[in-house]
């Protein structure tokens, strides 16, 4: 029996650092306001968590204080893709062993793969765990999309249950949608929630709901529940901030963002670096607009 994850907004959580590595008290406060606000998941360690820039003890610490802090509150789903398919089974198998619900895994980068590859890649992993797995399609970061055929050769298995979809790409989201109707989508793009769940799609992998985990979810479980004007109305009133939000490579502006709101982010790590003065001001113009600041 596929097994659905989640339904309605995961946050796609930063990964508050300080001088001497992870801020695990900031961390814990921001899981707690997450939870708090009706948020229904949380992915550990994906891109806007900055995993690209965690060494394996770091990235795995991250995830069994995690798992430990929502303490079985909201499924805790963690990113343990790579460009290396041992290194994507190891992090797999130790995310599996602290009691991750999940795993989010993307196409291998950098390297990339041709659609064999692709399978062979997810095969492994499947081989060698046991949870359930979400494929993330991202080609602006990974240079590659899942070919269709490909997605229904993985959906063979019952344990690959969805697709986070962030392409950008609305008639290649449809053709999914159309050509997969067993994987659970979730939209990757903040801009284009509505959109995917007019297609099927059942929620959100969130950078946004960040800083609204409450408006982030409302706007997935009014569709949900029918109320499209509603969640319609949600989508728009959250366009700008949406905007501000990748205004700058993500999480540049996210993580800005939630020191704005008095969270302890913290500092990014390079090659991230602090936003352009133009852009940090816009963004702190799209967080007034939506009552986050003062």
């Amino acid at each position: 029996m596929r097994k659905t994850l989640f339904t309605g907004a995961a946050t796609a959580l930063i990964t508050p650092f300080n001088e001497s590595g992870v801020n695990f008290e900031a961390l814990g406060n921001i899981i707690d306001y997450q939870i708090d606000n009706g948020i229904d998941a949380l992915v550990i360690c994906g891109t806007t968590g900055e995993a690209a820039t965690m060494p394996d003890r770091e990235h795995l610490s991250v995830i069994d204080y995690s798992i430990k802090r929502a303490a079985g509150r909201v499924p805790i789903i963690a990113g343990t893709g790579s460009n290396d398919t041992v290194h994507c089974v190891e992090l797999s198998k130790e995310a599996q062993d602290l009691g991750a619900d999940g795993l989010l895994i993307t196409t291998p980068y950098y390297n990339k793969a041709t659609q064999k590859g692709l399978i062979m890649h997810y095969d492994k992993v499947l081989e060698k765990t046991n949870l359930p797995i979400i494929l993330y399609n991202v080609p602006g970061r990974t240079g590659m999309n899942y070919a269709i055929p490909t997605l229904k050769e993985l959906a063979r298995d019952e344990r690959i249950v969805g697709i986070k979809e962030a392409s950008g790409n609305i008639e290649y989201a449809t053709e999914v949608a159309k050509e997969c109707p067993e994987l659970t989508m979730y939209s990757g793009n903040d801009d284009m929630i509505v959109p995917i769940m007019s297609l099927g799609g059942k929620g959100v992998i969130s950078v946004l709901s960040n800083v609204a985990p409450k408006e982030t979810h409302d706007l997935c479980q009014k569709w949900l529940d029918g109320d499209i004007a509603g969640s319609r109305a949600l989508q728009f009133e959250y366009l700008e901030l949406i905007k501000a939000l990748f205004c700058e490579v993500n999480p540049i502006p996210v993580k800005t963002a939630m020191n704005m709101m008095g969270f302890d982010a913290g500092l990014l790590r390079l090659p991230l670096c602090e936003m352009d003065p133009a852009n940090y001001a816009r963004l702190e113009a799209a967080m007034k607009a939506c009552g986050l600041i003062k």
